[in-house]
């Protein structure tokens, strides 16, 4: 029995070991610039100032300083021939579990969620692996900031934004926590076949799920009055987190699809009044009039989505976003998860396709997201003093045929596009020349 037990340790150890390099790349983060770099000559998308074509873009100490034609240069400056080229700004990704989970089958790389469906206490970028072997290859993809959040069933916890080329994860934390996150409860009935429940078991579910969320709300509105009054002096971390909802510099993000949730959602925050935004957002297409009434931004993240429902069509997930664009609705546009991340730009593109303008697409993956995390002060969009956080796309950074990330700076340092999918397709060509 005792060699038995030796043995599955040594194994577990050895497992553990050997698969450690899966867990961090060797891609070193970009030093901070000497000197001034000039991008020359390029298109630029601004997003907020329209596309200026055969332009020049000035960096100076991670700032950008000058856009424009024959501009005044600095000594020493560095020139970057980009005629031809695409100069964006950092394509922004939300709802991701980015940098929180590497591989699925080995519990110790998933710190997607806390055990409990209470914990509001719970910061994304804490859990946040910096050096994670997927973010290069979603960095290749043209995205320089993720949002990190927090997995669960009821309360989340707080979402962060992440800088996606960091030492670690206080090297990488750009704002947070940014977000209180809360699952709404289900408002249907799960017809899956692994369901068990009857339906007068689900309906009583999702109505002591809805319960308990008020209860939720209410008990950490209660604590944080006291607080205020200094009438409680014991500090409960999980209502300690919440209290921003009550002092109005906390957003809550609440994730539903079903259009019977968001209606719920509205009617819920009729009575507290928080800064909120849908997540999700699968039916938003329904209520898009409702939301653009109640001023409610959506963060929609079905851009793949097969119809849930037998008439609906084909391309309802293609044609939402122009639908929420006509509709007067301020949205972002999100592919959650983490390998899948990288696809955002292309799924953006798709919504393009199905009749979505090209200039809103582009800002519901830059300007939008970064208003909604708090800091469109300092990035989203090409700008004079903002954040010199961009990428140089040989074409079209919305085409999954013409993109071609040829450079990427954050805060205008250099960032290394190498990635370990590029390193395979390097090696395994090698192996055809010989």
């Amino acid at each position: 029995m005792k060699r038995l037990i030796s043995f599955a340790l040594t194994l577990a150890v050895s497992s553990s070991l050997a698969m450690a390099p899966a867990h961090s790349h060797d891609m070193v983060p970009g030093k901070a610039s000497e000197g001034a770099v000039l991008l020359q000559g390029a298109t630029l998308h601004t997003v907020t100032q329209g596309v200026l074509t055969e332009q020049d873009l000035l960096m100076e100490n991670g700032k950008i300083t000058a856009i424009g034609e024959n501009l005044t240069l600095p000594e020493h400056v560095q020139i970057i021939n980009l005629a031809g080229k695409h100069v964006y700004p950092g394509l922004i990704a939300l709802d991701t579990t980015l940098g929180l989970i590497e591989l699925e089958a080995i519990r110790a790389s998933n710190d997607l969620a806390e055990v409990g469906n209470i914990t509001p206490e719970v910061m994304g970028h804490h859990a946040f692996n910096a050096d994670s072997e997927v973010i290069p290859t979603v960095r290749y993809m043209g995205i320089t900031h993720a949002e990190v959040v927090p997995q669960g069933n009821l309360v989340q916890g707080r979402s962060s934004l992440m800088q996606l080329d960091g030492w670690h994860w206080q090297d990488a934390l750009e704002q947070g926590p940014v977000a209180l996150h809360v699952s709404w409860p289900r408002a249907g009935l799960n017809t899956a076949w692994w369901e068990r429940r009857t339906p007068e078991q689900q309906r009583k579910a999702n109505a002591e799920a809805i319960t308990q969320l008020h209860e939720v709300i209410r008990t950490a509105q209660t604590y944080h009055s006291a607080r205020v009054a200094g009438t409680q002096t014991l500090v409960d971390q999980r209502w300690e987190a919440m209290r921003g909802l009550f002092e109005g510099n906390l957003k809550l993000f609440v994730h539903a699809n079903d259009r019977r949730q968001i209606e719920q959602v509205l009617e819920f925050n009729r009575e507290f009044g928080f800064d909120i935004t849908i997540v999700g957002g699968r039916d938003s297409w329904m209520v898009a009039d409702l939301l653009a009434e109640q001023e409610v931004p959506v963060v929609f993240g079905a851009l793949f989505g097969l119809p849930s429902r037998e008439d609906e069509g084909y391309d309802v997930a293609f044609s939402t976003p122009a639908k929420l664009h006509e509709a007067g609705v301020e949205f972002a546009l999100a592919y959650p998860g983490f390998w899948d991340t990288r696809n955002l730009a292309f799924g953006v593109g798709n919504a393009v396709a199905s009749g979505l303008d090209y200039q809103a697409a582009l800002a519901a993956i830059t300007i939008v997201p970064a208003k909604l995390m708090g800091v469109d002060d300092r990035m989203g969009s090409l700008e004079v003093g903002k954040q010199a956080t961009l990428v140089v796309s040989g074409g079209d950074i919305l085409d999954p045929l013409g993109q071609d990330i040829e450079y990427m700076y954050i805060d205008g340092r250099p960032v290394d596009l190498n990635n370990r999918h590029r390193q395979l397709y390097e090696k395994y060509s090698e192996r055809l020349s010989r």
